[in-house]
C-alpha cells in the first residue's frame, strides 16, 4: 500500500500568490452569509496582544480565528459589528506618536477602502451598540477582551453557557467555517507548502550528535522563509510517546526514531498540520518498519475513508480496525481486531482520536468545542480512547481534517492496571518488548473532502519508507 511520492513544486509562489490578506469581496461575501443567518446583530472581538512578563513586552498577537474570517486583516483591540446588511469595523485610530515606534499606518479611511467596510473610531461603540438590543456576541480569546464585552454588552460572554442569541452566533459561525471556500482552501494549500518545506529539511538535517532543538529550528526557519509562523507550538521528538511533547533537549542517537509534528501557518492564520516519524540513522530496523508499515497502512486506510457522506467517527474505526489488524500479524495483539478495537484494546497504543477539523485554527473552531465538532444528536464516547475523538460530523465538499493514526508505548497507560483490564490477555507483552526501539509513531497528512472524495494537501511530504530513508541527512 505504499504511496507514491510526488515531487514537490517550486518553493517560490508566482507573483499575487503569496499573501492571503485581505480580499474585499471574499471577506465581504462570507460577512454577508454570515448576517443571512442571523436574527439579530453580532459583536465579533478581534482580541488583544497578551503582555509576556510586563505590559509592554507582549506575546506576538495573533487575532481571533472568527475575525480572520470575517475581515481578514489582524487588528488588535477591534470589534466587528454585523447588523443585517450594515457591518461597521470599530478600532482605535493610530496614536499621534506611533509612527515614531511602529512606522507609518493606515489611516481610518484608507482601512476602509482595503478592507471594503465601513471603519470608525472605537469611541463610537458604546453609542451604537446602546440603539440595539439581543446582541450576539462570540468570548474574546483573552481576558481583557471579554472583560471589554462586559462592559460593552453588560453582560459575561461564555463559550459554556451561551445566550439563545450568541449560540445562534455559534452555529452560523460553524456552518460557514465547515466548508472552506475557494479562497480558503487556496490558503490551505499553501500552508501545505510552507509545511512541506519544514519537513523536507528537518529530514534532510537530521543526522546522530545533534539536539532535537536543531532540527526544530531548521524545520521553523523554512516556515519563516515563507513569512509564515508555525501554527502551534512545534514537536520534534525522540520521545514520540509523549503526545504533546514540545521540549527539545534530548540529543538524537542512532537507532533513534525522530517524530515531528510542525505545520506552517499563513499571514492570514490558515493552518497547516503534519506529522512525520524518521529514523535518525536514515534506515529503520526492522521494528521500527514493521510497526511504522502498520501505522501507514492504517492512515493510508484511514484517507480512502474520507470522502462525502461518511461520517468521521467511522473514519476512526476504520484507522483503529487496520491498525488492529497489522498488530496482531506483528504478534502484538491477539485475538479478532474488530474485537480488539471495541473493546478498547487498540485503544491502548492508539489513545487519541484519528484527527480533527483543519482550517484558521489548526484544531478549527475548537473554543466552540462539542458545538463546532460534533454533530446534534452526537455526544463523546466514554470509552478510554474513544473518548479523545475531537470530530464526529458526516463530511461534506469543502471539510478540512486531519489523519493522523499513530502507535504509542506510554508507561502511564501501559503501566495502569485499571486502562489495560480491557486486554484481558490479548496483549502479548513479551512480544511487545521486542518493540522497544519504537517509543512513538504518527503519520498525519491534511486532507480536503471534494465531490469525488478527498485530496492530500500534505501529499508532497514523503512518508513512504523508502521515500523517507532516502531524505534523512542528505543536508551538506
Amino acid at each position: 500500500m505504499a504511496e507514491t511520492f510526488v515531487a514537490a513544486p517550486p518553493t517560490d509562489t508566482p507573483e499575487g500568490m503569496n499573501s492571503d490578506f485581505p480580499s474585499p469581496r471574499i471577506h465581504g461575501q462570507r460577512r454577508a452569509a454570515l448576517a443571512k443567518k442571523l436574527s439579530g446583530p453580532a459583536l465579533i472581538p478581534s482580541g488583544g496582544a497578551v503582555p509576556r512578563n510586563y505590559q509592554a513586552n507582549t506575546f506576538p498577537f495573533r487575532a481571533s480565528s472568527h475575525f480572520l474570517y470575517l475581515v481578514g486583516r489582524a487588528i488588535e483591540d477591534a470589534f466587528l459589528l454585523v447588523d443585517g446588511d450594515n457591518v461597521t469595523l470599530f478600532l482605535t485610530p493610530p496614536a499621534a506618536d506611533d509612527a515614531l515606534w511602529h512606522g507609518p499606518s493606515a489611516g481610518i479611511e484608507t482601512l476602509s477602502e482595503e478592507l471594503g467596510l465601513s471603519v470608525l473610531p472605537k469611541s463610537r461603540l458604546f453609542s451604537a451598540l446602546k440603539k440595539l438590543t439581543k446582541i450576539a456576541t462570540l468570548p474574546g480569546p483573552d481576558a481583557a477582551t471579554r472583560d471589554r464585552q462586559r462592559g460593552l454588552l453588560r453582560r459575561t460572554p461564555s463559550f459554556d453557557k451561551p445566550t439563545e442569541e450568541d449560540a445562534e452566533l455559534f452555529d452560523a459561525m460553524i456552518a460557514l467555517r465547515l466548508q472552506h471556500d475557494e479562497a480558503a482552501i487556496g490558503s490551505l494549500e499553501r500552508a501545505a507548502i510552507a509545511t512541506r518545506d519544514a519537513h523536507l529539511r528537518g529530514m534532510a538535517v537530521t543526522r546522530p550528535g545533534i539536539l532535537e532543538a536543531v532540527v526544530c529550528a531548521e524545520m521553523e526557519a523554512a516556515i519563516g522563509r515563507h513569512n509564515m509562523t508555525t501554527a502551534y507550538g512545534s514537536i520534534v521528538t525522540v520521545h514520540g510517546e509523549v503526545l504533546h511533547n514540545h521540549h527539545h533537549h534530548h540529543e538524537l542517537r542512532d537507532g533513534d526514531l525522530l517524530l515531528a509534528d510542525v505545520g506552517a501557518e499563513t499571514e492570514g492564520g490558515w493552518a497547516g498540520d503534519v506529522t512525520r516519524t524518521w529514523p535518525v540513522s536514515g534506515a529503520y530496523s526492522p521494528t521500527q518498519r514493521d510497526v511504522y508499515a502498520a501505522v501507514l497502512n492504517s492512515q493510508l486506510a484511514a484517507i480512502e475513508a474520507v470522502k462525502p457522506g461518511a461520517r468521521y467517527r467511522d473514519v476512526h474505526l476504520r484507522a483503529a480496525h487496520v491498525l488492529g489488524e497489522g498488530l496482531v500479524e506483528l504478534g502484538i495483539l491477539e485475538g479478532d481486531p474488530a474485537e480488539l478495537v471495541a473493546d478498547g484494546v487498540v485503544a491502548l497504543l492508539f489513545p487519541h482520536g484519528v484527527g480533527h477539523l483543519l482550517g484558521l485554527d489548526v484544531h478549527d473552531m475548537e473554543d466552540l468545542g462539542d458545538r463546532a465538532g460534533y454533530a446534534e444528536g452526537r455526544e463523546r464516547s466514554e470509552q478510554f480512547g474513544l473518548s479523545y475523538l475531537r470530530l464526529d460530523r458526516d463530511l461534506v465538499p469543502g471539510m478540512a481534517v486531519t489523519i493522523e493514526p499513530g502507535f504509542y508505548q506510554v508507561p502511564a497507560i501501559l503501566e495502569n492496571e485499571k486502562l489495560t483490564a480491557c486486554a484481558k490477555g490479548r496483549l502479548n507483552r513479551e512480544r511487545l518488548a521486542d518493540f522497544a526501539d519504537v517509543r512513538g509513531i504518527r503519520i498525519e497528512d491534511d486532507v480536503l473532502v471534494t465531490q469525488e472524495g478527498n485530496r492530500v494537501l500534505s501529499k508532497a511530504i514523503p512518508k513512504d519508507i523508502t521515500w523517507v530513508e532516502g531524505a534523512v541527512g542528505v543536508a551538506s
